[in-house]
């Protein structure tokens, strides 16, 4: 790290906030602890199906003998244009990341767009060129929208709501909940890259190397592993708010097993490792925007391993872990000197408006 150095004081993270809150607070869309007590006290008892139970990243529905999936996302990113992308392609890539990861062939998106009063039109129409190119280079087509404008003061800019539908292929079954002990846990490349930059915009950290989200689309490097691993890749998410911890944590509670993440093997940039210790964060709590974290059987690791690897979003991925019976629902960090230490998952909101 260069330039000023001085530490940025706790305005970057919000207090650890107890359960049970009678209004909504920040921590509440972290991502985290209190993201799931809305899920569990709120959403699920009013909108409660098996479908919507499995809590999966999209829908997978059976539909005139077909399969497809659905997903729905919101994006409320500060600020609207950061070091690797703006909050246009990160609606657009998030979409097609949620459905990727559910093994989905991504075909369309819609979006709505809630416009503050203020904001410059000129700052709108980069928005929606940084979209139209996104969906070029994913390779699908926005079809439908929705446009509102709030009062002044009341949105941070710009707010994107987005919908996805994708082809899921027959026989193609993956779920947060089949992870089997033995399975190992690998990471397609670096954590915590997007995290970091919006922070560094936000608190004038300076780095010696420029540090760019890595916002990205994955469904070419997802295809990619089903298709080294086939049937022996049993789960896969893209660990966005609450970072790889929140997922591992999703992924245990639904399979019933126990998750050991080898800290040594998890892959950081310098940069983000030294803005973490900085700033006192786990790497592993903060926010990625185009990465994938696949559960893989034992036997097929190396197969994809090396197919992530051939990709360009994947050429730093590593084995970062494996699936255990022991301590079900219970993610452990092993440190390099051998001992275990627990990983909770987020309790608030490290930073507001991130993804």
């Amino acid at each position: 790290m260069s330039g000023t150095e001085a530490r940025v004081e706790p305005a970057a993270a919000c207090p650890v906030p107890a359960r049970g809150y009678d209004r909504i607070v920040l921590g509440h869309g972290a991502g985290g602890g209190l993201s799931a007590d809305l899920l569990r006290d709120v959403f699920l008892p009013a909108f409660g199906n098996p479908t919507l139970r499995a809590l999966e990243d999209q829908a997978s529905l059976a539909i005139d003998g077909a399969r497809i999936a659905v997903t729905t996302d919101a994006f409320v990113v500060k600020p609207l244009f950061f070091p690797g992308g703006d909050i246009g392609r990160l609606a657009v890539n998030g979409t097609v990341n949620d459905l990727a990861v559910g093994g989905a062939e991504p075909l369309v998106i819609t979006a709505a767009f809630v416009l503050e009063e203020g904001l410059p039109v000129a700052d709108l129409v980069r928005i929606a060129g940084s979209m139209g190119a996104a969906c070029a280079e994913a390779g699908v087509d926005l079809v439908a929208g929705d446009t509102k404008v709030v009062d002044r003061g009341r949105g941070d800019g710009v707010y994107v709501t987005t919908t996805g539908v994708g082809r899921v292929p027959v026989g193609r079954r993956l779920s947060i909940a089949g992870a089997c002990p033995g399975d190992r846990v690998l990471v397609s490349g670096t954590l915590g890259d997007h995290g970091i930059a919006i922070l560094s915009v936000r608190e004038g950290i300076d780095f010696e190397t420029p540090l760019r989200s890595d916002t990205a689309p994955l469904h070419r490097l997802t295809a990619a592993v089903l298709a080294a691993g086939g049937d022996a890749v049993h789960a896969m998410r893209d660990p966005t708010r609450g970072g790889a911890a929140s997922t591992l944590h999703e992924l245990a509670e639904a399979s019933g097993v126990g998750v050991v993440v080898d800290e040594t093997a998890v892959p950081l940039r310098s940069e983000v490792r030294g803005a973490c210790e900085l700033l006192g964060l786990d790497p592993l709590h903060v926010a990625n925007e185009g990465k994938v974290i696949a559960v893989v059987d034992r036997a097929a690791t190396d197969a994809v391993l090396a197919a992530m690897r051939a990709d360009p979003l994947g050429r730093d991925a590593a084995v970062i872990g494996e699936v255990v019976a022991d301590h079900p629902a219970v993610v452990t960090v092993r440190s390099a000197l051998g001992g275990e230490r627990l990983l909770p998952t987020i309790p608030g909101e490290q930073l507001p408006r991130i993804c």
